[in-house]
């Protein structure tokens, strides 16, 4: 597909899911929070397009990511209802749509952050390349979850459990950053070489021929 017909597409989509999320959220101060994150994301993304654009692989993961996001926005993590179906269903203590939200928090800046070392550093692929991607997935992780612990503080201190989602797990900041950390490693290990052959595409269409 054409990269603008691409990214047109994306866009259009991205704006869906952002307009069907905002109808009715279930609490409208998380939700705002929760998409305000994401479009301080696309917002650089789209900032700095010009001056480097990534390859259709990134732009097609932010979208999965951002669906993720504005789903999460909607519903809260904790109260997502077809993780509440299958929490009833398989007996499970919590509703596990947060982790799927924070192993999708390591899985994409994975790639982010990996086509960023390549292009603009003389880093080659190796095991420096996926150890300094993994770190800095897992410190995004961190601040992350500062952030939303400073937000509890200042906002809503009398409500901090139920506002950061710990539905009874005293390790839920924990577990969150270790989930960030898988979803990193997975993306590098499994989406490498298509990532690999996606910036190859991208950066010959843009070599003059």
């Amino acid at each position: 597909m054409n990269r603008n017909r691409l990214l047109l597409v994306l866009g259009s989509l991205a704006i869906l899911a952002l307009a069907w999320s905002a109808v009715r959220p279930y609490d409208y101060a998380v939700w705002l929070f929760e998409i305000s994150l994401g479009v301080v994301g696309i917002g650089v993304l789209a900032a700095t397009y010009r001056r480097f654009p990534f390859s259709n692989l990134v732009y097609v993961l932010v979208l999965i990511h951002w669906v993720i996001l504005v789903v999460g926005a909607k519903y809260t993590y904790a109260e997502m209802p077809l993780f509440n179906w299958l929490r009833d269903h398989f007996g499970w203590s919590r509703n596990h749509f947060d982790r799927i939200g924070h192993f999708a928090q390591g899985f994409t800046p994975a790639i982010i952050v990996r086509e960023f070392l390549l292009r603009k550093s003389a880093l080659k692929p190796g095991k420096l390349l996926f150890f300094l991607t993994v770190c800095a997935c897992l410190a995004l992780s961190a601040v992350y979850e500062l952030l939303e612990m400073w937000m509890v503080i200042v906002l809503y201190p009398s409500e901090g459990p139920a506002w950061l989602g710990l539905q009874g797990d005293p390790w839920d900041a924990q577990w969150d950053m270790t989930m960030a950390l898988f979803g990193a490693i997975t993306a590098y290990l499994f989406l490498r070489r298509v990532h690999d052959w996606s910036m190859a595409v991208f950066l010959d269409e843009r070599t003059p021929q």
